[in-house]
């Protein structure tokens, strides 16, 4: 995949295009885009993906405080590549962009740029200024400056509808397994390694705190979770804990995110790992007093090793 951030020389063989935010590129989105590598493929041109970085509401300072997204830039690179497009187009959204009528941007932009010869859509696409700009207003467009464009169905998982809003309401309800599964693969964060307070470390199971650098990234429900750790591009098996330890921080009112890697002793602060999410095994307890505590990680231990079949 060629990753491209500006758009004024562009060299894209008879480009198939599709528009979007593609918030965790879910099953949904890869409907989409397998739909457009198979015209690609029939038309003998290249599959592009056009989105915008940042997300505008970060841009224009819209409720930033309740943003919430499954995947960062990187993050999506990385999925988009996976799913086999050509290119990637990164917008960068700013003020002056968000200001520009939709007909003003598709002529600009895609017919002017990059030249499209055909527009695939999801169900319930909208874009441009105010997001007022439907499918029929795109379909007068293609007429008129002289591209082909479609309207792809709804993808459904269980009679449900997927959509990236879903799959973060799911996560925070706690629902793993079918956020996952609407997703297509195990939700990740990935954060740096900070130093704690060391009380795992005393009752035997030392944990490596993590802070996000992002304040946007979604974080599943407070709890315990069964996960897999990559580090250094090596893969370990962990349990991780979601909340405010309120058996040794009883007053902590901020969210902790701490992982127990199994077999594991190694001090690895300042460094960066990525942890998928495969199962929430229970809801975050207060204990009375730390020998509690650590009879339920031992158990929780036992837990995650038997779903991982370590057993």
């Amino acid at each position: 995949m060629i990753i491209h951030t500006e758009i004024d020389n562009l060299k894209i063989h008879n480009p198939i295009l599709t528009i979007g935010v593609f918030d965790g590129v879910h099953l949904g989105h890869l409907r989409v885009l397998d739909r457009l590598k198979e015209i690609a493929k029939e038309k003998g041109g290249e599959s592009v993906v056009f989105t915008l970085w940042p997300h505008p509401r970060i841009v224009l300072d819209k409720n930033i405080e309740s943003l919430r997204l499954l995947t960062n830039i990187e993050e999506k690179k990385e999925l988009l590549s996976k799913s086999g497009i050509d290119h990637l187009i990164v917008c960068p959204f700013t003020k002056e962009f968000s200001q520009k009528e939709a007909c003003d941007f598709i002529e600009e932009y895609l017919v002017e740029k990059i030249k499209v010869q055909h527009l695939v859509v999801g169900y319930n696409h909208q874009f441009g200024k105010d997001r007022k700009a439907g499918f029929e207003f795109l379909k007068d467009c293609a007429k008129k400056y002289g591209f082909s464009i479609e309207k792809l169905d709804v993808r459904l998982v269980d009679n449900d509808k997927v959509s990236s809003t879903k799959i973060r309401e799911y996560l925070t309800s706690g629902y793993l397994d079918i956020a996952n599964r609407y997703l297509g693969y195990k939700y990740f964060i990935s954060g740096n390694v900070i130093e704690g307070n060391q009380i795992g470390r005393k009752i035997g199971f030392p944990t490596a705190n993590i802070k996000i650098p992002e304040p946007y990234k979604q974080v599943p429900k407070d709890g315990v979770y069964a996960v897999q750790v990559k580090l250094n591009g090596d893969l370990f098996y962990g349990m991780l804990n979601i909340g405010s330890r309120p058996t040794v921080e009883p007053t902590l009112r901020t969210k902790n995110i701490e992982v127990h890697i199994l077999n594991f002793d190694k001090k690895i602060y300042n460094q960066t790992i990525t942890i998928s999410f495969h199962k929430r095994i229970r809801d975050e307890k207060k204990f009375n007093g730390l020998e509690e505590l650590t009879q339920q990680l031992e158990n929780d231990k036992k837990v995650v090793k038997q779903f991982f079949g370590l057993l």
